[in-house]
């Protein structure tokens, strides 16, 4: 499985990323999550890749329903990774465009990528 999802602490919605991750893997990873963003428990995401190697080639990643429906409920995002996918999840996460921010860490900052998704 290239995708986990974890509810930590009060507000913490992690997902766990390794492998390639597919889009029927995210989106079943995000129909879950949604039950939990929506009822306004999780406002702070993370996602942390973990031997990851990209993003399959099947499917529709144009699609930003999930988005358009729980981003009002998001307070910011974390993304933990190596440098080398810095810049292609930025443009996954449309960093820049949505109206939270996400902050990119490398690997051995996740602590303080915990630490500010807690911060206001």
């Amino acid at each position: 499985m290239a995708v986990r999802m974890s509810y930590e602490d009060d507000e913490l919605l992690v997902f766990y990323v390794s492998g390639v991750l597919t889009k029927d893997e995210l989106d079943r990873c995000q129909q879950e999550a949604e039950a939990i963003i929506q009822q306004g428990n999780a406002k702070i995401l993370g996602i942390v890749l973990d031997d990851f190697t990209g993003w399959g080639k099947e499917g529709d990643w144009a699609d930003l329903s999930f988005q358009q429906r729980n981003d009002p409920f998001i307070k910011k995002m974390a993304v933990v990774c190596d440098p080398q996918w810095r810049d292609l999840t930025a443009m996954f996460t449309l960093k820049g465009i949505r109206k939270f921010p996400i902050e990119h860490f490398t690997p051995e900052k996740e602590d303080f990528a915990r630490i500010w998704l807690k911060t206001d």
